[in-house]
C-alpha cells in the first residue's frame, strides 16, 4: 500500500517556476513507477509525464518537453515536478500517481494509487 501526497502548487505568474513535489509514505516506494497527471476544470485528467522506478527513465506529454522535468529521490520516497516558463493555460490540479510494476503509462486507470492534488494558477 502507498500514500502519495503533493505539495508545492500556488499561485505564480506566467513565466516563473514551481516545484511540486509527490512524498510517499510505504518502503517499496522505490520499486514503484509514478506519474504526474493535471486537470482543468471541466476537462479530462491529462498525462504531464512520468519517471520510471529507477528514474533513469522520463517521459513527457509532448507539448511539455523542454518547460517540465520530472526527478525523483528514492532516499527521500519522493518525485519532483519541476515546472518552468509557466503560461496560464498550465493552471490546473496536478496530481501524482504509482503504479507497482511495468513502465509509465500515460492513462489514468493504470495507476494503483493517486494523491490528493495540488492546485498550480497561473496568472497572466
Amino acid at each position: 500500500q502507498v500514500q502519495l501526497v503533493e505539495s508545492g502548487g500556488g499561485l505564480v505568474q506566467a513565466g516563473g517556476s514551481l516545484r511540486l513535489s509527490c512524498a510517499a509514505s510505504g518502503r517499496t516506494f522505490s520499486t514503484y513507477a509514478v506519474g504526474w497527471f493535471r486537470q482543468a476544470p471541466g476537462t479530462e485528467r491529462k498525462f504531464v509525464g512520468g519517471i520510471n522506478w529507477t528514474g533513469s527513465n522520463t517521459y513527457y506529454a509532448e507539448s511539455l518537453k523542454g518547460r517540465f522535468t520530472i526527478s525523483r529521490d528514492n532516499a527521500k520516497n519522493t518525485v519532483y515536478l519541476q515546472m518552468n516558463s509557466l503560461k496560464p493555460e498550465d493552471t490546473a490540479v496536478y496530481y501524482c500517481a504509482a503504479r507497482r510494476v511495468g513502465g509509465v503509462p500515460t492513462t489514468t486507470y493504470e495507476y494503483n494509487y493517486w494523491g490528493q492534488g495540488t492546485q498550480v494558477t497561473v496568472s497572466s
